[in-house]
C-alpha cells in the first residue's frame, strides 16, 4: 500500500538512481535539465531556491510515494499559469524494480485524489510522450482521458521528434467514479 508525503531533499539520491539511462531520464524530465546524468544537488536546486524554500511558492509541490520498504515513486504537482483550478502532474517516476506492479497507477490515483480533495483543483492534467506507452496506459487506467489540443506539442530529443499526448481528468468525472 502506498502513501504520499512531501518530497524531502534526501529523496533525490534514490529517485535519480532509477534513471538507468538518458532515455529513461528524458521520459521522466523531458528537456527540463540541460545535462544527464544529474546530481542530487541538481534536482534539489530545481525544486528549491538558495534559501531552501520551494522554487515556486504556492505553485509547486513535489511529492514522494512510499510503501513499507521505503521510497517507491515520485511526482510533482503544479498549478498551470497561476490558475489554482488547473493542477498539472509531472516528473512522474516509479522505482524501476517496482514497475509493472501497479505502483504507478496507485501513485497517480493518490495524486489525483490529493489534487481534488486537498488542493481544490477543478481539473488535473498530465502529459506523456507518445513513445512511452506504459506510462500512457498507466495514466488512462488511473482515470485520465486524452485531450485534443489546438497545436501539437513536440519535444526534440536525441535528434528525434517526441510528440506529447495531453490527458486530463475533471473533478466531476473523478467524483462520479469514486
Amino acid at each position: 500500500m502506498l502513501y504520499l508525503r512531501p518530497y524531502k531533499k534526501e529523496d533525490a539520491a534514490t529517485i535519480i538512481s532509477w534513471c538507468e539511462n538518458e532515455n529513461v531520464f528524458r521520459k521522466w524530465t523531458s528537456d527540463r535539465y540541460n545535462s544527464y546524468p544529474i546530481t542530487e544537488n541538481d534536482m534539489n536546486y530545481k525544486y528549491y531556491d538558495c534559501n531552501g524554500d520551494c522554487a515556486e511558492k504556492d505553485n509547486f509541490y513535489p511529492m514522494t510515494a512510499c510503501d513499507d520498504t521505503g521510497i517507491a515513486g515520485h511526482f510533482i504537482l503544479r498549478y498551470v499559469g497561476g490558475n489554482h483550478k488547473i493542477l498539472r502532474i509531472g516528473f512522474v517516476i516509479v522505482d524501476d524494480k517496482k514497475r509493472g506492479q501497479g505502483y504507478g497507477k496507485e501513485m497517480i490515483k493518490l495524486g489525483i485524489d490529493y489534487g481534488f480533495r486537498i488542493a481544490g483543483a477543478e481539473q488535473i492534467t498530465i502529459g506523456v510522450f507518445e513513445n512511452n506507452r506504459p506510462a500512457y496506459h498507466c495514466y488512462k487506467a488511473a482515470g485520465f482521458h486524452d485531450v485534443q489540443t489546438e497545436q501539437e506539442e513536440i519535444c526534440e530529443l536525441f535528434g528525434e521528434r517526441w510528440k506529447i499526448i495531453e490527458l486530463a481528468i475533471n473533478r466531476e468525472e473523478y467524483f462520479y467514479d469514486v
